[in-house]
């Protein structure tokens, strides 16, 4: 799965690489280093005009301009998935992820693969190794450490993890847009410490995959390419990212042989 990552990026920034044609963020993006569920995320989407125009017409769009073509936009999403059916907000902290191997046949994410997709901007994520606990003789076996690494590329290059959005309406008539991110298994290098990892999009295909108008399920799951070998590396970083509230470039340093037994290496590869 994929619960944590870190995005760093200036808002000018993603609006140059990303192309985007209007900003729909209502304030500057502040970094933040430990993403996790229900946050605010920036992502990118392109809206079809029909949409779009629903969008105005509901108060849903902000102040999208009125235009007859798709316009790709930059949004702050909040993460975890929330179909439009969905009775209340709670049913997202269960779908931060979808697999790409099903997601174009769950209900919940079906319609959303076919017309709703979108980039979510990343520098890196976290996975969690676990470290096998080994107890002397006659004492209970400790529960297992986790070793939390950081991902990402080794170029520094920005990560497009794909994403799918909806709109959901609240009780108080308050449109909400939320996402979730699509996984996939993770090459045998990244494999070692986590066998699933997100989807990454590759600059060639953010056309397509932000296309509004290319529904066919087929087509849309040839777009989804596991990360090359090789393209990304991974080491450890600061137990301090598995609490939510701490954030900061300093959880994406590497960290010293402390935080490690010293049966272990500092670094998986």
């Amino acid at each position: 799965m994929c619960g944590r990552y870190a995005t760093a990026r200036a808002r000018q920034e993603l609006l140059d690489q990303f192309q985007v044609q209007f900003d729909a963020t209502e304030q500057n993006l502040q970094p933040d280093y430990n993403v996790a569920p229900t946050k605010q995320v920036p992502a990118v989407l392109t809206r079809a005009a029909k949409d779009a125009a629903k969008d105005a017409a509901n108060g849903a769009a902000g102040d999208v301009p009125n235009e007859r073509h798709a316009v790709r936009q930059l949004r702050t999403l909040r993460w975890g998935l929330v179909p439009s059916w969905a009775k209340d907000l709670s049913i997202g902290n269960r779908m931060i992820n979808a697999r790409a191997e099903t997601v174009h046949e769950k209900p919940s994410f079906r319609r959303a693969f076919a017309r709703r997709r979108c980039l979510l901007p990343a520098d890196g994520y976290y996975e969690w190794y676990t470290l096998e606990s080994e107890a002397a003789e006659g004492e209970k076996k400790k529960r297992p450490k986790k070793q939390p690494f950081y991902i990402r590329p080794k170029d520094g290059s920005v990560l497009a993890l794909a994403g799918l959005y909806e709109l959901w309406k609240s009780p108080e008539d308050e449109w909400v847009w939320t996402c979730t991110v699509i996984t996939t298994d993770a090459p045998d290098e990244l494999g070692r410490i986590h066998d699933r990892m997100p989807m990454i999009v590759q600059p060639d295909r953010w056309d397509a995959w932000l296309d509004p108008d290319l529904t066919d399920p087929d087509r849309v799951r040839g777009l989804l390419v596991p990360a090359m070998a090789g393209t990304m590396e991974a080491y450890p970083v600061s137990t301090a990212v598995n609490n939510v509230r701490n954030n900061g470039p300093e959880l994406i340093k590497p960290t010293a042989n402390g935080d490690i037994p010293p049966n272990h290496s500092d670094a998986l590869f």
